[in-house]
This record gives structure tokens, C-alpha cells and sequence, in this order.
């Protein structure tokens, strides 16, 4: 008599397993942007200011970064790739990324989050070879110490919990993010004099003046309308 093989909430490379390591790549992305903001500010002025740093207007995740996590995972986890490959691979991956997302973000939006211009070994401002060697040895912790680990946590959840969790947040996060996203394409277009078309465009104009979304996205440079 065969036994039947138990089934594992989302086992190998799925879409499950996958969208999870992007929620948990977005949480940790934006904790990690306002840890790293409130040493600036505490190291220039000595004030303590835990600043918002996110990429959506509802809740605590940084999308860039939670996609970053799933294309390292799928590009380089699913292969045994050496250490030294891995972090080269890495390394190119970071800075072919970093600099295609802010070249996205300026034409679409017409804002920006970081400026490398002054920055030591910078490419056109938009990623730096000192930071992709840093996105190197992330790339290799991440592979081959902290991914290993999620992994076997997320296959351990129970498949019905696992479940319902997994479509309340991509449901949560899809809405987010288009609104998010949408609600900046439309600030572009309002801050260029273009009146909106549809009357969804009249509602953002409305909800999601350029002065809410400065607050939501402290860290974006744009002209604030004064709405």
C-alpha cells in the first residue's frame, strides 16, 4: 500500500512561494529604507526622525524591493551557482536593476528616489559600482543563507491558513499598488498642465493631490502642485 505524499503549502519555485518572498522582501525593503534614513538624519543633525519609506500608499512595503527578492531567487536559487559566481551575477543583476527602475520611475512618474550624480563610480546617476558590489554580497547571503530558510519556514505553514492569507494580500496588494501607481502617472500628467480625461482622473485629482503624495512618498523628488 502506497502511502500519499502529504501536501506542502508552496512547495519549490511556485507563484505562492514566489509572491511570499516578494511581501517579505517589501516589508523588510521599506524597514531597512527608514532604518537607514533615521542614521542619516541622526548622524547629520542628531535628531531621531523615523520617516516613511515605502513604495505604495497603504502599508508598510517598498514593491523594489520585493521584486528584487523573487528575481534573485528565481535567477539564481534555483541554480547551484558558486559563491564567486553568484556574487558577480549579483553584482550585475543590482546595478542592471537599480538603474532600469529609476529610468522607469523618471519617465513614467517624473519624479525620482535617489540621485547617485555626486556619488564615487556612478553610472549616469542611477546606480554606482561600489553599490553593486554591495548588491553582490547581498545577492550571495541572500541565496545561499536567508532564502534556504524562508523557503522551509513558508513550506510550514498549513495549507489552509497559507491559503486564505496568500489571496486576502495579493487581492490588498494588486489594489495598492495600482492605486499607488496610478495616483503617480496622474500627478506626472496634472503637473504638465494635462487636465484629466476620465472621471477617475477627477477622483485622484481630488483624494491624491501631490501634497498627500509627497507625505506618502517622502523620499520621491517632485514639484508639489499645492493641491
Amino acid at each position: 500500500m502506497t502511502l500519499a505524499k502529504e501536501k506542502v503549502f508552496a512547495e519549490g519555485f511556485g507563484f505562492k512561494k514566489l509572491f511570499l518572498i516578494f511581501v517579505i522582501g517589501s516589508i523588510f525593503g521599506a524597514l531597512y529604507e527608514q532604518i537607514l534614513n533615521l542614521v542619516k538624519v541622526y548622524i547629520a543633525t542628531g535628531d531621531i526622525v523615523w520617516e516613511l519609506r515605502r513604495g505604495v500608499i497603504y502599508g508598510p512595503f517598498s514593491p523594489i524591493y520585493g521584486a528584487g527578492a523573487v528575481l534573485i531567487v528565481y535567477l539564481f536559487a534555483r541554480k547551484n551557482y558558486s559563491n564567486l559566481k553568484t556574487f558577480i551575477y549579483g553584482a550585475l543583476f543590482g546595478g542592471i536593476f537599480e538603474y532600469v527602475i529609476s529610468f522607469l520611475q523618471e519617465t513614467f512618474t517624473h519624479t525620482t528616489s535617489w540621485d547617485y550624480s555626486s556619488y564615487f563610480l556612478n553610472i549616469n546617476g542611477r546606480t554606482t559600482i561600489p553599490y553593486m558590489i554591495v548588491w553582490g554580497l547581498f545577492t550571495l547571503v541572500f541565496v545561499k543563507a536567508v532564502y534556504p530558510f524562508l523557503s522551509k519556514w513558508i513550506e510550514r505553514i498549513p495549507i489552509n491558513i497559507g491559503n486564505v492569507c496568500f489571496n486576502i494580500i495579493l487581492i490588498f496588494l494588486i489594489i495598492d499598488m495600482t492605486v499607488s501607481w496610478t495616483a503617480l502617472i496622474r500627478s506626472a500628467m496634472r503637473r504638465s498642465g494635462i487636465d484629466p480625461i476620465t472621471p477617475v482622473g477627477e477622483i485622484y485629482d481630488k483624494v491624491y493631490p501631490d501634497s498627500v503624495l509627497a507625505k506618502s512618498f517622502p523620499n520621491m523628488d517632485f514639484k508639489v502642485s499645492g493641491k
